[in-house]
């Protein structure tokens, strides 16, 4: 009886079928959008806010203090890692991987080949030192507020604040439409 039973839980077993990296992730898109979209919505507020406060220099300390924690926070609540980055960093910390520069790279020649910016996104299951995670980044759209900070002609007193704060500042010089950067997410498998 007990050789019947191990055999028939063999046969079960052997039965059941693996799920591909696709079907393992089919959901794993929607809870990256819906963290984005968190994380844009959480941004954008504390971002008004400081700039309805004290103007623009204001934003750059929301910028400096608040986006990380509010990367921190968002991490910690769910399985992702979650940051932003760009191909011209204000931050240095938020310079792309390897993995990140080449889908950022991606995204640009969709949009030179006419695709829109808005919901431009990517998704890939990498693999680690032997360990597989789920990536995935959304382009983030020059938005015609972004470039009271980003844009070509700012103003002098926020050039002096984003010069103190950002140094090794590259984010400058972007016209509504742009690729300012990507929201990029990570979870391992």
């Amino acid at each position: 009886m007990r050789k019947l039973t191990l055999i028939s839980v063999a046969t079960l077993i052997s039965t059941i079928p693996t799920l591909s990296a696709a079907e393992t992730t089919a959901g794993a898109n929607d809870e990256a959008r819906a963290l984005i979209q968190q994380y844009a919505s959480s941004l954008k507020g504390e971002l008004v806010s400081a700039i309805n406060a004290g103007g623009p220099t204001n934003a750059v300390a929301v910028c400096k203090e608040k986006v990380p924690a509010i990367d921190n926070s968002l991490s910690e609540s769910s399985e992702w890692e979650i940051s932003r980055t760009s191909l011209k960093t204000r931050n240095p910390d938020n310079a792309p991987d390897d993995w990140e520069k080449q889908v950022l790279e991606d995204f640009e020649a969709r949009k030179a080949a006419g695709n829109p910016v808005s919901g431009m996104s990517y998704a890939e299951v990498v693999e680690t030192d032997g360990k597989e995670t789920y990536r995935y980044m959304m382009a983030i759209p020059t938005e015609p507020v972004c470039l009271t900070c980003h844009g070509s002609d700012l103003d002098p007193e926020l050039v002096e604040v984003i010069d103190a704060e950002y140094p090794e500042d590259q984010a400058r010089g972007y016209s509504a439409g742009d690729i300012r950067g990507a929201f990029t997410l990570s979870k391992p498998l």
